[in-house]
């Protein structure tokens, strides 16, 4: 409506400015030839030869003027006013106008030798075009001056003027009544695909467009409802193979408990015995019991997994200082850190307090600073722990081989390596990470990675103040400040 008013607007205002000029020329042309014809005739009647007085002679212009105030009065066509150019001998001029109306401008071209000259002035509040000349006389020279009002031209455009408010208002209301019309055929229905998608997006899978008429937009909906309905169908499919699966997994590793238990006392009394045995058979029996127990460590972390998908998980948060918690976890790996030439260092000065499960915090860290040993080739691994204002933060940095572009974000995935030879040797079970991941979630945190090849990787683990509550800006930095952005 807005750009329609401004082009409405400026097509009146060309429309009459066209109109105002047209009718000024028209009127000019007339009143030139007029003022012209008036003045050969005032300058025809003044040259007949006489011998009178002077007063004869006034008398004469006096009647010239009035003869020709006499033929501008018929039809309100225009008024006279005749002056003696040297200023000293009596004037004549129409009633209701006066020498003094006269532009002193006006007066001045004439006297200066311009033989006709004509301009626009406002008198007695009425527009009015004045054309002056020079008559002869034996007087001297005269100065005739025809004021044409322009009464009727200002009355025409006027009209045109309120003819085009009322045509380009009218304009105007048709154009948003059809701008109405298309957004009722159109936007609306395009309105209402959007908001189900949303609704769809969020979860309300049986939210369906109405369909009305044949029209495209009949087949939008039509189509658009036929999407949804496909999507509906795959994503219940999808969600009852997922139950099934995280069922299965949780029934099969509740299952394997038990028996696992009885290997697992078994294993214990071979182990135990070994030095009675045959060289194999005491090796087998060491196989046993070291496979058996990755095969607890994956029966746990399944089970973790599966109460995760199953919603429940919760906590029993505390308020505790992360420093001695993390010193505690450093300790615990330090038989495996020695093992692999590994110097693990905390910089961090206490307290660093937050509200946390401990047991779940304590597993993400000894997570990550195993993961950090194992894989950081020998090299020396740092822990750093800070707090701010809003958050804790806690960053587990290695020196090893680091991470291949996009791996950042594959490391959190189930059961993903990003390289399975390696893996083998490390013998990781793919679930830590991915536990850990959800204990940070959990607490209302996050956990990310960085790494690069070479130059090793790091994981930030960021909690807030309070379990759930308000997530700030993490204390430290996740990409190291010697490398560059």
């Amino acid at each position: 409506m807005v750009v329609s008013g401004i082009v409405v607007v400026l097509l009146a205002s060309l429309l009459i400015g066209q109109v105002g000029r047209g009718l000024v020329n028209a009127k000019t042309k007339a009143a030139l030839t007029e003022a012209q014809s008036g003045l050969a005739l005032a300058q025809e009647q003044t040259n007949v030869p006489s011998q009178s007085s002077q007063q004869y002679l006034e008398s004469q212009l006096q009647s010239i003027a009035q003869a020709l105030s006499s033929r501008g009065a018929s039809g309100d066509q225009y008024t006279v006013v005749l002056v003696a150019a040297a200023g000293d001998v009596k004037a004549f001029a129409s009633p209701g106008i006066s020498p003094s109306d006269v532009p002193a401008d006006l007066i001045t071209k004439l006297v200066n030798g311009t033989p006709s000259a004509y301009t626009y002035r406002t008198i007695h509040g009425e527009d009015q075009l004045v054309v002056g000349g020079t008559l002869s006389t034996d007087l001297g020279p005269y100065l005739l001056f025809h004021l044409f009002p322009l009464t009727a031209e200002n009355t025409t455009l006027d009209l045109v003027r309120r003819t085009a408010a009322i045509a380009g208002l009218l304009l105007v209301l048709l154009l948003v009544l059809i701008a109405a019309l298309v957004t009722r055929q159109v936007v609306l229905p395009v309105r209402m695909a959007a908001r189900t998608a949303e609704r769809l997006a969020a979860g309300r899978l049986e939210e369906r467009m109405t369909v009305r008429g044949e029209d495209e937009i009949a087949r939008l909906a039509t189509t658009f409802n036929s999407m949804a309905q496909a999507l509906q169908t795959q994503i219940r499919q999808l969600e009852d193979l997922s139950r099934v699966q995280r069922r299965f997994v949780s029934d099969v590793s509740h299952e394997l408990r038990t028996p696992l238990t009885t290997v697992r006392m078994a294993a214990d009394v071979l182990h135990e015995n070994r030095g009675d045995l045959a060289p194999a058979a005491a090796r087998s029996a060491e196989l046993l019991q070291n496979e058996l127990g990755r095969f607890e460590e994956l029966l746990a972390e399944l089970l973790e997994i599966s109460r995760y998908d199953a919603g429940a998980a919760s906590l029993e948060p505390e308020r505790l200082d992360l420093v001695p918690l993390v010193r505690r976890v450093v300790d615990a790996t330090q038989s495996l850190a020695d093992r692999k030439g590994c110097a693990v260092t905390v910089r961090g000065d206490g307290p660093v307090i937050a509200e946390i499960d401990h047991v779940r915090i304590e597993r993400v860290l000894r997570n990550l600073l195993v993961n950090a040993i194992e894989h950081g080739e020998g090299q020396p691994v740092e822990i750093t722990v800070a707090g701010g204002p809003a958050a804790v933060a806690v960053v587990v940095r290695d020196s090893g081989v680091g991470l291949r572009p996009g791996e950042a974000g594959l490391v959190f995935t189930r059961f993903w390596r990003g390289d399975p030879s390696r893996a083998r040797t490390t013998g990781g079970t793919g679930l830590g990470l991915a536990i850990a991941l959800e204990d940070a979630r959990l607490h209302g945190g996050t956990l990310q990675a960085w790494g690069a090849p070479g130059r090793g990787a790091v994981f930030r683990l960021t909690l807030p103040l309070q379990v759930n509550g308000v997530l700030g800006e993490s204390p430290l930095p996740l990409r190291p400040q010697e490398v560059s952005t």
